[in-house]
């Protein structure tokens, strides 16, 4: 009977393990996580350069009236053909707060307003709007995101816009089946260095761009009292992996065209020891009370269908400086932004330059440099550069995020970044974790096109 109950065991770990995972999940084969890419269930279509029907005037309902939410009040009623017309939070102090900040700026206060642990299923069934604009914690990202489609809304949701592969196919088949777009609101695309080498390396300046580098290097010690329920720390306690992955990633994704032309494979994942992630759990919770999962640096090595190379970095816990590591390489050209911004485009250059002293293998000087990316500004970043400055947002980057939201939307146009991009950068939450749990194997990561990530030919803004 013992030896029954053995061998038992151990079929049920190598169904487990090697077996055909039903729904989202993954098997191990040759050495390697390999994860499902489901099959479209019938009367779903790709959402690939989906454009809806234009909106006259586009009515927001923002949930989560926090830091993100509140700030995004500063934004929105600005932009021309956006209006917000209902709020949501869990505290209606925060919702009466929001409305008062409307009235300062000489907008009419939102016509609805909803508060407690449901009431953003009230806003999101309203008839009145257009788009659920979602700033609440991480974890509730996808189920409002999924409530709000299923009522006919359009969403966009903030960094990261789902936590699990599963969470990741929900918003991709909701997307499809319900026909509503899903964008997750990632700012750091939008910023003014990130936007002029996106189209430095689509006039080919670069040459070939073959590795690029993001991150998220950011300590958190002054805002982690700052989150409600202290959310964030509980996650990054709970989780090891690069649990906030978009913020490097996503701008470097549309260098490589990721899903339109190429398409992220396989993934490993390493991280360190919690040494600083521990001693501030013990700091808050008391001594030895939990263990800290997440390691004080996560590094990710992605490699593309197209053999190309990514690497991010997380760590939020440690005395540095920040740093998003932005980072092209090429094969005629380089590209960096921190610790400050730098070129080295050598021969590359000369047609802008007008100058023979140049060399690969060094900096062009602050001068030359800035002479180039005054050149090659990116034309969105050129028409509304001075009014994002003024409004500001992480420097202006959030008000270009929402114009080109509510622009794309009120002309009927595609959006700059699709659900599919949202699944796929937020999909190594999971897929980083599951690569370190298990002694940072390989993972081959699903394609959440399901085979359309070579129907496109490069990122695109549209304009009307």
């Amino acid at each position: 009977m013992k030896r029954i109950l053995i061998l038992v065991a151990l079929a049920v770990c190598v169904c487990a393990c090697n077996g055909t995972d039903s729904g989202y999940g993954y098997r191990i084969r040759d050495n390697r996580i390999v994860y499902n890419t489901p099959p479209r269930p019938a009367g779903q279509q790709s959402m690939l350069g989906f454009a809806c029907d234009p909106i006259d005037t586009v009515r927001i309902g923002l949930v989560g009236l926090g830091d993100r939410g509140y700030s995004a009040l500063k934004r929105l009623p600005i932009i021309e053909y956006a209006s917000v017309v209902a709020l949501c939070d869990l505290f209606p102090d925060r919702v009466e707060k929001s409305q008062e900040r409307l009235e300062k700026m000489g907008v009419p206060r939102a016509l609805h307003e909803f508060s407690g642990d449901d009431g953003w299923k009230s806003l999101c069934e309203l008839d009145d709007i257009d788009l659920v604009y979602l700033a609440v914690p991480w974890q509730l990202h996808t189920p409002m995101a999924v409530y709000a489609m299923e009522h006919g809304k359009h969403v966009a949701i903030e960094v990261p816009a789902a936590t699990t592969v599963e969470e990741c196919w929900a918003l991709v088949n909701t997307s499809e089946r319900t026909r509503r777009h899903c964008m997750m609101l990632e700012n750091c695309c939008y910023d003014f260095f990130e936007l002029t080498c996106l189209n430095m390396a689509q006039q080919g300046l670069f040459g070939e761009v073959v590795h690029v580098e993001g991150s998220y290097c950011h300590n958190l010690a002054p805002w982690w009292d700052g989150y409600q329920g202290d959310w964030r720390m509980i996650y990054n306690r709970d989780h090891r992996g690069d649990v906030y992955p978009t913020h490097g990633l996503g701008p470097v994704c549309q260098l490589l065209n990721i899903h339109r032309g190429d398409r992220m494979d396989v993934l490993v994942s390493m991280d360190t020891d919690a040494f600083n992630g521990q001693a501030k759990a013990d700091e808050r919770y008391g001594e030895g009370a939990v263990d800290y999962a997440n390691g004080d640096l996560t590094a990710t090595l992605i490699r593309t269908r197209k053999g190309k190379s990514i690497l991010i970095e997380h760590n939020v816990v440690e005395p540095r400086p920040y740093n998003r590591m932005y980072q092209i390489v090429g094969t005629k050209g380089f590209a960096s932004k921190y610790p400050r911004p730098g070129l080295a485009l050598g021969a590359g250059s000369q047609e802008v330059l007008d100058s023979d002293d140049l060399d690969d293998e060094r900096f062009l000087s602050d001068a030359q440099r800035d002479s180039v990316l005054a050149a090659y500004k990116h034309p969105i970043a050129r028409e509304m550069e001075d009014l994002a400055r003024k409004v500001g947002g992480h420097g202006g980057m959030d008000f270009i995020m929402d114009s080109r939201l509510i622009y794309c939307l009120h002309n009927g146009l595609p959006l700059d970044e699709d659900v599919y991009d949202a699944a796929e950068w937020s999909s190594v939450v999971e897929l980083s974790e599951v690569s370190i749990r298990h002694g940072s194997m390989p993972v081959v990561m699903p394609d959440f096109t399901r085979g359309e990530w070579d129907r496109l030919d490069g990122v695109r803004f549209a304009v009307k």
